[in-house]
């Protein structure tokens, strides 16, 4: 039988929900490697991003903690959700991008200088050729030049393009290592982990979408992963799942036994990196987002993440180097008005911030300043 329910969950309600589930709301005391398991990856297209995200999260965490994983291939960065480099575990990056395969094709499909030379030509061999190339690392130019030798009659950038979206690839060390360095170097995931890839579980992929980002509509699963057809999904799901309503009336589904805090259970200020999946994975992002948010893009002021007051996006945020000085200043930028209380929390925060990104610099400084 349908699971049926009149709960309505306000929008302070979702987010204290979904801050518990992301560890935003009181870092956990957790392993790396389950932590990444348990988000179903981490954005990871700034390879060195899923270090803040981490350290946002978890108690006591350090850099070598997710460093060694990566050198051990317990995880990897590779292509998943959304056509996106996602850091992920060694069982994820065997199962994630055969699910979202349809999301690469279409993404082949749409690209306006790859797509019409690749509709002339038969990937078969390419792709056969490009498996046993990459089954050692070789970077990007060496991947085009390799490609190029081959099929000499052919734009060897649209094949690599090709390989990228046909072929489960991870991103392999140095790049994504802390205060190291390197070009895109490319392996198969077969080859690197030692596995063969494995059918993925949609079903329960989604049930741990929900672990960690729910409660959800089907929408919002869509958005998380650019997969059409879910609602059938979740439809199969329903003896397995709780039902509730947003304020609008709109149908979210979760876990049962999930955590759902109180509303008015206190969210302290959080750093996150630019793109962080917290802030990504809803179509409704009303969660974390006033109604009347400043637009973040366009405005001329770079920034390198954002700032969680209360559980909300109200600042942005930016480390300016001084090379000369060694000095390191983290910028804040308020997008709106924050009382005092909290501009002292966000200030308390950024400092552990600076110490933890900056931590070769020779000082360090705060400045709040209000958005243009």
């Amino acid at each position: 039988m349908a699971a049926v329910s009149t709960d309505v969950l306000s929008r302070r309600a979702l987010n204290r929900a979904t801050l518990e589930r992301q560890l935003l709301l009181r870092r956990a005391d957790a392993p790396v490697l389950d932590t990444v398991h348990h988000l179903v990856g981490m954005q990871a297209q700034v390879p060195l991003n899923p270090y803040l995200g981490l350290w946002s999260r978890l108690e006591r965490f350090r850099p070598d903690d997710l460093a060694e994983l990566i050198l051990d291939r317990k995880v990897v960065r590779t292509v998943v959700m959304r056509g996106t480099i996602h850091l992920v575990t060694a069982d994820d990056a065997l199962v994630l991008p055969r699910l979202v395969q349809p999301v690469l094709d279409a993404e082949l499909r749409r690209h306006r200088d790859h797509a019409p030379v690749l509709e002339r030509i038969d990937l078969g061999e390419v792709l056969t050729v490009a498996r046993e190339i990459l089954r050692e690392p070789h970077t990007a130019p060496q991947l085009r030049a390799a490609l190029a030798e081959r099929f000499a009659e052919h734009d060897a950038a649209a094949l690599a393009f090709a390989c990228r979206n046909h072929l489960a690839l991870v991103q392999v060390p140095p790049r994504g290592i802390w205060g190291r360095a390197g070009p895109v170097t490319l392996a198969t995931a077969e080859s690197w982990l030692g596995r063969p890839m494995a059918d993925p579980p949609i079903d329960e992929v989604l049930l741990r979408y929900l672990g960690a980002f729910g409660p959800a509509s089907v929408a919002d699963m869509t958005t998380w992963s650019r997969l059409t057809g879910l609602r059938e999904v979740v439809e199969r799901l329903r003896p397995r799942v709780r039902v509730f309503h947003d304020e609008a009336g709109r149908e979210l589904v979760d876990l049962p036994d999930a955590p759902r805090p109180e509303p008015d259970v206190p969210a302290p200020p959080r750093f996150l990196p630019e793109f962080d999946n917290a802030l990504l994975s809803h179509a409704d992002r009303s969660r974390f987002f006033d109604a009347d948010q400043p637009r973040l893009y366009g405005t001329g002021d770079p920034f390198h993440g954002s700032v969680l007051v209360d559980g909300t996006l109200r600042a942005v945020w930016r480390i300016d180097r001084v090379k000369t000085t060694d000095a390191a200043t983290l910028v804040v930028t308020r997008l709106g008005r924050l009382t005092k209380r909290a501009t002292s929390a966000v200030a308390a925060e950024g400092r552990r911030v600076l110490r933890f990104l900056a931590a070769d610099a020779d000082s360090h400084d705060i400045r709040m300043v209000p958005l243009d």
